[in-house]
């Protein structure tokens, strides 16, 4: 027969979409709105069996999984949180195409069992595609603690599919989820989903178009198809297109717009809508009983948590306190993982001696590589264990969506996207994981604005150079309240770099980046005990080691750098000392000195570095030191001309400038280009240098420098 355009073409979607599969394995796709315990749902199904990457041709996270059951392995995809299919992002679009091309043997829609009747909308839409659905109604242990009762059976004969009620944290109900996933894959449970049927007019432009597609297009449910063509869903539609041939689509078209008028077309999207919500809402209303007064002790928290009045001093203060506890925690681990990794240098320095290296090759391995490994470590490492659980408990109780809200109306004044709050959050603790996490801003405009713009709160690199001048110059001789001032004064910063970060927001989108704000959808979940298992694996797995693995990968090479420069002398001076005294004008103008300058550029591949290399110009040892207290650290910086605005300036230059190495390729691997990787890095320098020079005039006009 030669090839025809059912066996090229139409089969397009479905291999982008394909999953690698053995002859008896069944793939199964795991839906829900976010918040729903979806990712807890698929960690008690896989455990460990599972690995993450992104969706063909898209920067959306594709987490895939193996679950056996009877003998039978089950792949579960796990795709992105989504509210409705009626696409309007990428996660949207990405699970949209999943489930209507990803040839899926069985779909488990995750549901919330405290908030049901909204969850619905999304199962009514996934029936209209497939047939072989799966409700999981998760979350029935914080159900219960509202006196929540849910009618299963009920919502199953309504619904006309399986349905299973979980608690996926303690692992209630996964094994009759497992159990049922099998029945409905091996055919012994058949699910006849009840289609909702619209209105009159609506179904009566059903028809002609459905038998038309049926026609056209075997390889998706013909009605769903039928309500996107007249719904107008252009996305889906240009996807279509390059799928049949285009004389079937001029006639869908064709059908369509001779059957609809353009006041149909305004009223057909919320018309499809409200009959869901309508449905969705009678079936609540019979069979989930529910306690008032119960669920209103979220909103009584919430009155306080997100009121304008109190809203944004809790979150200051919740973020005060965070750093405080990093701060004072971090202290003694960091000494001991310092004199672990310093006493392996002194053993790997014995090493080279007793094989006689030469002094050069054990100054560049041992002195550069390894000493400035050991201090990223020592000093990046216990901090970062601890902000980032912490950060993670706030993000499992619910706590990071009221923060969203509390600033939402602010990036709205900066015509910036309110998700962005979010990234700009995630930045505290690195920016790089903060500009992977602007994934999650639909526009790619708003997306780009919150790129350039997650630079400018401090991330966990800075935050050593900040504690230790903080330090010197805000505490007082012998006071033992080392950690409360400090941490007082980085919150300072960080409002001084959220009220940047909306400035710069605000120029931007009214100049390169110009556009209306898009709205979204933000839903406030109920407060939740935090999983702590989830919470260490996280923030301790998933974040702090990939980003530490990824500073190593840039400082270490850097250290040896930093150390040929230190030793290669040109007369009186080395390589270091020169640079120096070049860009000493030029620092003085913005209340810096050269070497302060020459350790900010030299600390590029990680911040961290950025003080030890100072303390290395200053005493002129050749290799990174570490000061023995904060005391000897202050006389070492006093001793060089330092003053209030010094340590001022620095403050803010740590706080405004370019991006680390890990985080601009982070920029160039997101935005795959180097005009906006060249921008993140101009932009906040340029207005750390401005900054600077403000506060030197400043200071200097009132006689305080």
């Amino acid at each position: 027969m030669g090839l025809t355009f059912q066996s090229t073409k139409n089969n397009s979607l479905s291999d982008l979409l394909r999953i690698e599969k053995e002859e008896d394995q069944c793939i199964i796709a795991l839906a829900g709105n976010p918040n729903t315990g979806k990712s807890t749902v698929f960690n008690a199904l896989t455990g460990l069996h599972q690995h993450t990457g992104n969706w063909p041709g898209k920067t959306v996270v594709n987490a895939r999984g193996i679950f056996t059951h009877n003998g039978k392995d089950n792949i579960l995809v796990d795709l992105p949180g989504t509210y409705s299919l009626f696409a309007s992002s990428i996660e949207e679009e990405v699970a949209r195409d999943f489930i209507c091309f990803g040839n899926s043997d069985a779909v488990i829609v995750v549901t919330d069992a405290t908030c049901l009747e909204r969850n619905l909308n999304l199962v009514y839409q996934i029936m209209e595609i497939t047939s072989n659905v799966v409700l999981c109604i998760n979350l029935i242990d914080e159900a219960k603690k509202k006196n929540i009762i849910i009618d299963a059976s009920g919502i199953e004969n309504e619904l006309g599919i399986p349905v299973v009620l979980c608690a996926a944290r303690s692992g209630l109900g996964i094994k009759k989820l497992k159990e049922t996933v099998y029945n409905v894959t091996i055919g012994k449970i058949t699910p006849i989903p009840k289609i909702l049927i619209y209105k009159d007019y609506i179904e009566k432009k059903i028809k002609p178009i459905q038998t038309l597609i049926e026609d056209k297009i075997n390889y998706i449910n013909s009605r769903w198809l039928a309500l996107r063509f007249i719904d107008g869903d252009i996305k889906l539609i240009d996807l279509l297109s390059s799928n049949i041939d285009n004389e079937s689509l001029k006639e869908l078209l064709k059908t369509v717009s001779s059957s609809i008028s353009y006041k149909d077309k305004i009223n057909i999207r919320d018309d499809i809508l409200n009959d869901i919500y309508k449905k969705a809402e009678e079936i609540s209303c019979k069979y989930v009983k529910e306690d008032k007064s119960k669920i209103n002790k979220d909103r009584l928290i919430d009155n306080y948590i997100t009121s304008r009045i109190f809203g944004i001093p809790l979150m200051l203060l919740t973020l005060a306190i965070i750093f405080w506890i990093t701060i004072a925690g971090a202290n003694v681990p960091s000494s001991i993982i310092a004199d672990l990794l310093f006493s392996i240098q002194d053993k790997l320095t014995l090493l080279f001696n007793n094989i006689n290296a030469p002094k050069w090759l054990h100054g560049i391995l041992i002195l550069g590589l390894y000493r400035t490994m050991a201090w990223v470590i020592s000093v990046m490492l216990p901090p970062m264990a601890i902000f980032f659980p912490l950060f993670t408990i706030l993000e499992d109780l619910g706590y990071l969506p009221r923060v969203a809200f509390n600033l939402d109306h602010l990036f709205k004044k900066a015509c910036a996207h309110g998700k962005q709050c979010l990234t700009m959050c995630m930045g505290f603790g690195c920016n790089a994981a903060g500009i992977i996490s602007c994934r999650i801003i639909e526009s790619p405009r708003e997306r780009l604005i919150a790129i350039l713009t997650n630079n400018l709160v401090p991330c966990n690199g800075r935050f050593p150079t900040l504690i230790a001048i903080s330090s010197i110059f805000l505490v007082a001789k012998g006071s033992n309240n080392l950690s409360f001032l400090p941490a007082l004064a980085i919150t300072v910063l960080v409002v001084i770099g959220i009220l940047i970060t909306l400035l710069v927001s605000y120029i931007l989108s009214k100049t390169i980046l110009k556009g209306i704000p898009s709205s979204f959808t933000l839903e406030l979940p109920p407060y939740r005990v935090p999983q702590i298992g989830r919470v260490l694996y996280t923030s301790i797995i998933d974040r702090t080691i990939f980003v530490i693995f990824r500073a190593i990968v840039v400082a270490a090479p850097a250290g040896a750098i930093i150390w040929i420069l230190s030793n290669i002398y040109i007369g009186n001076l080395n390589i270091i000392g020169h640079v120096a005294a070049f860009l000493d004008p030029f620092s003085k103008l913005i209340g810096l000195d050269g070497f302060i300058l020459m350790a900010f550029i030299l600390g590029l591949p990680a911040n961290e570095i950025v003080l030890p290399v100072l303390l290395m110009c200053y005493l002129s040892t050749g290799s990174l030191i570490e000061f023995e207290s904060i005391e000897s650290l202050k006389k070492i910086l006093l001793d060089h001309g330092w003053t209030y605005l010094t340590a001022l300036n620095t403050m803010l230059f740590s706080l405004l400038h370019w991006p680390c190495a890990t985080t601009l390729l982070t920029i160039k691997k997101e935005t795959g280009s180097l005009k906006w990787t060249a921008l993140s890095a101009l932009i906040p320098t340029s207005i750390a240098i401005v900054v600077c020079f403000i506060t030197t005039i400043i200071f200097k006009s009132l006689n305080l420098g």
